[in-house]
């Protein structure tokens, strides 16, 4: 029975095992660990100045789009200024224009008016004239004899016009 051969413990070998283990992994922290933890650090600094410039572009982006908007409420601000600014001066040419027709209209009735008058008292004068003609012919023709035409007018002129303040 060879069997207890195969199955021995051999205390050496185990410890031989467990050195060469620990040198392995010794040389293999030396050699390909730190190497790796460098690349590792180094992608993480390159990924953390990505994020870090991704947050400043941000925040940039963040910024000009409040300068923007503050722009574009200040622009907003300043046409309705100038629109109102636009109607204030519509509204006070519009006024003076009225104005300027309403007077002028009032120049053209006053006018009328004056015209009116002017144009009544030249018909009372000829119709003044041409009673007082149309007396004298018919005070003529009834006294058959003739007068003196003046004293005659000035008769009926005064007849005329106490007729005329008695209407008025």
């Amino acid at each position: 029975m060879q069997s207890s051969d195969v199955i021995s413990v051999n205390i050496w070998q185990i410890l031989i095992s467990l050195l060469n283990l620990l040198i392995l992994f010794l040389v293999l922290k030396k050699f390909l660990f730190q190497p790796v933890k460098n690349v590792l650090a180094q992608r993480q600094k390159i990924i953390d100045d990505h994020f870090e410039n991704a947050q400043k572009a941000e925040s940039d982006a963040k910024s000009a789009k409040k300068t923007y908007e503050e722009k574009l409420a200040a622009a907003q601000s300043e046409a309705s200024e100038i629109i109102k600014t636009a109607n204030k001066k519509a509204e006070r040419r519009s006024d003076k224009i009225v104005s300027n027709a309403k007077a002028k209209a009032d120049d053209i009735i006053r006018q009328a008016e004056n015209d009116a008058k002017l144009e009544k008292q030249k018909a009372e004068a000829e119709i003044k004239h041409e009673i007082t003609e149309v007396s004298t012919m018919l005070t003529e023709k009834l006294l058959e004899r003739e007068i003196q035409s003046a004293d005659h007018r000035e008769f009926i002129n005064t007849f005329i016009e106490k007729i005329g303040e008695d209407n008025d």
